[in-house]
């Protein structure tokens, strides 16, 4: 028993390395192609690398990082529908808050940085 499942393990491992060889080769290929044809048309050129992109993701979404990564996407879309959005109102209200702070403090700014440039005048213009 315990032999047909490290063989079922080791077939699975192996296919596992396949698809990623493949994706690799898919890759190549398109950097391959897109440099050797470019003086065909922009156009033949785009259409050739979307295909092999296209292909190499269909086997990624196939191998077990793609399964992951699919199933991160779904989880990720399900949370989203969990978040509490703020209301028009609410956002209104916000930035009306951060547009008042930022003009307070940047006059809060101006006259520190007045009065510092009086004093340092008054200090320099002096004559000793």
């Amino acid at each position: 028993m315990n032999v047909n499942t490290d063989a079922k393990k080791n077939k699975r491992h192996s296919i596992e390395i396949i698809k990623w060889i493949v994706i690799v080769v898919l890759l190549i290929l398109a950097i391959i192609s897109n440099y050797y044809y470019r003086s065909t048309s922009l156009v033949m050129r785009s259409l050739t690398l979307f295909f092999f992109m296209t292909f190499s993701s269909i086997i990624f979404l196939f191998t077990k990082k793609g399964k992951k990564f699919v199933f991160f996407l779904k989880e990720a879309k399900k949370e989203i529908y969990k978040i509490s959005w703020p209301t028009h109102k609410e956002t209104f209200n916000i930035t009306l808050i951060v547009i008042v702070i930022t003009i307070l403090t940047s006059l809060i700014l101006w006259g520190l940085d007045s009065f510092l440039v009086r004093v340092v005048t008054f200090f320099t213009n002096l004559r000793f």
